[in-house]
């Protein structure tokens, strides 16, 4: 299979930080089509040299490859974290409706 042109980005917030302006900020500015906020997780990672846990949820946004640096300069520009996750995935496919929807709903 081959990309389709189309990506999910993957970041995440603080779980106490109400994520939707973020999103909606996004998706106004035709930077994404759809952001989904999940539930709030439980994240363990290395930061500085020590190993840290927090409370933060997954933030998914679907938009296009054309639209990935742009919304990573914007996104840099509105998260609270000093190196925020920005984790690019191709998608190898999706229905034709849905990927028209999505190429639609990603500009201004």
């Amino acid at each position: 299979m081959g990309t389709t042109g189309f990506v999910l980005v993957l970041t995440t917030l603080p779980a106490a930080r109400d994520a939707e302006p973020i999103g909606r900020a996004i998706v106004t500015e035709g930077l994404a089509a759809c952001v989904n906020v999940l539930a709030p997780m439980r994240s363990i990672y290395r930061w500085k040299g020590a190993v840290e846990v927090a409370d933060e949820q997954q933030v998914v946004i679907k938009t296009t490859a054309a639209n990935v640096d742009a919304l990573e300069r914007r996104l840099r520009e509105l998260h609270p974290y000093e190196i925020p996750e920005f984790v690019v995935v191709d998608l190898a496919g999706g229905t034709d409706a849905y990927l028209s929807w999505l190429a639609a709903a990603c500009s201004p």
